[in-house]
């Protein structure tokens, strides 16, 4: 599923940010300000989503999911509250669009030549090994 159709779901409503002090750039300012943002979504609760689709969240992203059922992202590389803040948004669409994205079916290849002939000499090389542990006796077929 593209972000854009995560978008248009609006999740704004449902998105419960905190901010609190941040140990990451801004000085003496640090101390002062609460920069870092923390993202939190309710799985088991929301409407925005059918059950395959929190299925699928809960498994692929258990280990950001709590007790709570809850999906909570932390963002604090910015100075500001309201940089973490568009960070840890983007980063929530982004985790649930790849978590709900599915793989490409992989198509099977057929062994190259080069490959079959190899595995054919190797084959041969081996069978030579064990005729000669059990008759003594080595064939020119190499």
């Amino acid at each position: 599923m593209h972000q854009d159709e995560l978008i248009k779901r609006s999740f704004g409503s449902e998105l419960i940010y905190s901010a609190s002090r941040s140990s990451g750039p801004g000085g003496q300012n640090v101390n002062k300000v609460s920069s870092k943002v923390e993202l939190r979504f309710r799985i088991d609760t929301t409407t925005l989503l059918s059950d395959a689709e929190k299925e699928i969240i809960y498994k692929k992203l258990k280990k950001k999911i709590n007790r709570e059922m809850e999906l909570v992202l932390v963002s604090q590389k910015a100075r500001t509250q309201l940089q973490n803040k568009i960070l840890v948004t983007e980063k929530f669409y982004e985790l649930v669009s790849k978590a709900l994205t599915l793989p490409e079916k992989r198509w099977p290849t057929r062994p190259t030549l080069s490959s079959r002939i190899k595995r054919l000499e190797s084959k041969k090389i081996r069978s030579n090994v064990k005729k000669l542990r059990n008759t003594g006796h080595v064939s020119d077929e190499i």
